[in-house]
């Protein structure tokens, strides 16, 4: 079993190499900013046809039915490479429909995500229904600008509606970093709901794996940062050099590896049949060390940098406004506190 899940990762990780090029040019990136969709129907296509999005779909439903390891491994790759293709929201709608996944996704022909946030500063999901219909919003749809189907969860189960359907509304805004966040309104939409017992669960999972992308994300960017400290000279000397620069990048290091550790060990306490509060506890703590990695990380490149760390020239501003963008996705680190914090309460009581 170990060296199954083992070799899988080495697997996924060379795979990516078809979308996140080796020398992790961003040339893709910054002509997908601000046009369109925000992201390539290509690349989405690219990812179904290597399985990507029915990772988590069982092998009786034509998936690969893979663990939190190979997932995270995939998100973190995916994160160093900035891809701004909705893979994670894809990969959601699959585990949430499992057989009922419209056959259009499965072959690519179609771009599924799915919306499932009620309000903003909630995680909550349990909304949109009212009786056999839709009703309500779904806020911090990723990759809705150019999705044709949408995976909505609710309380009476999950619904498959077309971008088309009557009485849906979908509402778009620029973020920071180039792409467009969603928003659906949906005023008596009629629906079929399929019933779904794990939609918590999915977005449990959906969660770390999200935490593994930023620290993909933070991993690159200090990579980038400290090349620029060893070769930009002030003083006649490398800035690197330093002490107080070494200190810092020290730390960045530090909290780097305290947050892959702590990604690694939930991926493995999930994929050996861990219970629900301890998956529960792990994911919040590990999204709230992500996610605080990552601003900290585009903080110091950007006082490393110089006012050059903002400039569209310059790949690290890529990786501060991506780390800006989706920092509080899936639950700021407020949020999580507060997780954690409900949780040491339940326990103490």
């Amino acid at each position: 079993m170990s060296e199954t899940w083992q070799d899988n990762i080495q697997m996924i990780r060379d795979s990516a190499r078809a979308i996140v090029p080796a020398d992790r040019s961003l040339d893709r990136i910054r002509k997908a900013r601000f046009h369109g969709a925000g992201y390539s129907r290509e690349v989405m296509a690219q990812a179904t046809e290597l399985g990507w999005p029915m990772m988590w779909l069982t092998e009786e439903n034509g998936g690969f039915g893979m663990g939190m390891r190979e997932v995270c491994a995939l998100m973190e790759e995916l994160g160093a490479g900035l891809v701004p293709e909705p893979i994670l929201s894809a990969m959601m709608a699959g585990a949430l429909l499992q057989e009922n996944l419209p056959e259009p996704a499965t072959t690519g022909d179609a771009v599924i995500v799915t919306a499932w946030q009620d309000r903003s500063g909630s995680l909550e999901w349990h909304g949109g229904a009212a009786g056999s219909r839709l009703a309500g919003t779904k806020v911090y749809v990723s990759g809705a600008a150019g999705a044709d189907l949408f995976a909505v969860p609710t309380a009476c189960g999950v619904a498959v509606i077309h971008r088309d359907t009557a009485g849906l509304a979908i509402e778009t805004q620029e973020t920071l970093d180039g792409g467009y966040m969603g928003t659906l309104r949906f005023d008596d939409v009629a629906a079929d709901f399929v019933p779904c017992g794990h939609v918590e669960a999915v977005i449990g999972k959906a969660t770390l794996a999200h935490a593994a992308y930023l620290l993909g994300l933070s991993d690159a960017a200090f990579a980038i940062t400290l090349d620029y400290l060893r070769i930009r000279e002030q003083f006649g000397r490398p800035i690197g050099s330093f002490q107080s620069l070494q200190h810092r990048a020290t730390e960045m290091k530090l909290q780097l590896e305290l947050t892959r550790a702590a990604i690694e060990a939930t991926a493995r306490r999930i994929d050996t049949g861990a219970g629900a509060i301890e998956r529960q506890q792990g994911v919040a703590r590990c999204h709230l060390r992500a996610g605080s990695l990552a601003m900290l990380v585009a903080r110091e490149a950007i006082q490393m940098h110089g006012a050059m760390g903002i400039t569209d020239e310059a790949d690290i501003g890529l990786y501060v406004r991506k780390a800006m963008t989706e920092a509080n996705l899936f639950g700021a680190p407020t949020q999580q506190r507060r997780r954690l914090a409900e949780f040491l309460t339940e326990n103490a009581a």
